[in-house]
């Protein structure tokens, strides 16, 4: 029996030891949070499972994706990038990954960051024949033009937005001007919201540009319009993505690979249990869309919203997790 008890001591020392190696090796973590909403929750999220799960000292450094990217590829600096949209910056990202400065953990968004034109369901549902682009444009009386309402009207995004660029050269390229339509300028990105806010509140038609995952798409239920044709990458980058180019073909939005990067000098001092969270760790646009919905009504921050999820997604999160790190967890909250 003393035996036994002895064995069964040293076994659970020896446990105790190897979580407190793994708490040390994982030590001070700097993690990147890019300046939309989705990537400031997802790094909160990291921050608060990373220190009260696994005991690292984590720390949120504010960037945007390409010095970020960037810097990660260089210096291996910061630690990670929960939300890396490596489409933005596709050499950078290669150059690391052949370097070995950095790692690729999970697909964050499982889903791809998702753009394209959009209508709002409840129009798309009294509508069933519309599921195209060219389905809509055959329909300018269902969007009308605020300023002008014999005519349809495509709501885009301000100047300054790849997005914006895109949409004028699909305007260009589906010959949505001879089929009656307005190209509205908004502005601003309070001016897109705005236009699809008040058309949805007052259930009337709304055509345009919008992405996922959004706080918008998680408030107002709309539907993607298909566009028809295959996405022609070749395309894409001659002309749909430039401005001035006069001859744009219809071309179909590509979904945007969204991963979190790790530097590998964390991954090599990480230990195991963090990575196998890190490779684990993804959610859904339609989760991150209905939790940014929550976190601008309520004003919240991403810390806050961070701790809703965890509240409120238990199924979910605690399979990304080891069992005692989820214990932890659950007694914080």
């Amino acid at each position: 029996m003393k035996r036994i008890l002895l064995a069964t001591c040293l076994a659970f020392a020896s446990f105790g030891l190897a979580s407190a190696a793994s708490a040390a090796d994982c030590g001070e973590v700097s993690i990147a949070s890019m300046n939309w909403q989705s990537a400031e929750v997802l790094s909160s999220l990291d921050k608060y499972i990373l220190n009260v799960g696994y005991g690292c000292s984590a720390e949120i450094t504010v960037g945007d994706t390409v010095p970020t990217l960037t810097s990660m590829s260089e210096k291996g600096q910061p630690d990670i990038a929960p939300e890396a949209w490596i489409d933005l910056q596709p050499e950078v990202v290669e150059r690391g990954l052949k370097e070995g400065t950095i790692v690729k953990a999970a697909q964050a968004l499982p889903d791809g960051g998702v753009q394209g034109w959009w209508i709002p369901k409840y129009l798309a549902d009294a509508n069933p024949d519309i599921k195209t682009i060219e389905d809509a444009l055959k329909h300018p009386e269902l969007f009308p033009d605020p300023e002008d309402p014999s005519k349809g009207a495509i709501y885009n995004g301000p100047q300054g937005w790849g997005g914006t660029v895109v949409t004028a050269q699909l305007y260009k390229a589906f010959d949505a001007e001879k089929a009656n339509f307005t190209l509205v300028d908004t502005g601003s990105a309070a001016g897109l919201d705005g236009s699809m806010a008040k058309a949805y509140e007052r259930k009337q038609g709304w055509l345009g540009y919008y992405w996922a995952p959004t706080a918008m798409l998680g408030k107002y239920e709309m539907v993607q319009l298909d566009p028809g044709v295959p996405v022609d990458a070749a395309e894409w980058k001659r002309c749909i993505t430039v401005a001035d180019c006069p001859d744009p073909k219809k071309n179909a939005w590509a979904k945007d690979p969204v991963y979190t990067l790790v530097a590998k000098s964390f991954a090599d001092r990480a230990g195991p249990e963090v990575m196998d969270y890190l490779n684990k760790r993804s959610w859904s646009n339609d989760t991150v869309n209905k939790l940014m919905a929550w976190m601008t009504d309520n004003q919240a921050t991403g810390e806050a919203a961070a701790k809703h999820f965890l509240q409120e997604n238990q199924d979910l999160w605690t399979k990304w997790v080891s069992p005692e790190a989820a214990e932890k967890i659950k007694a914080s909250l």
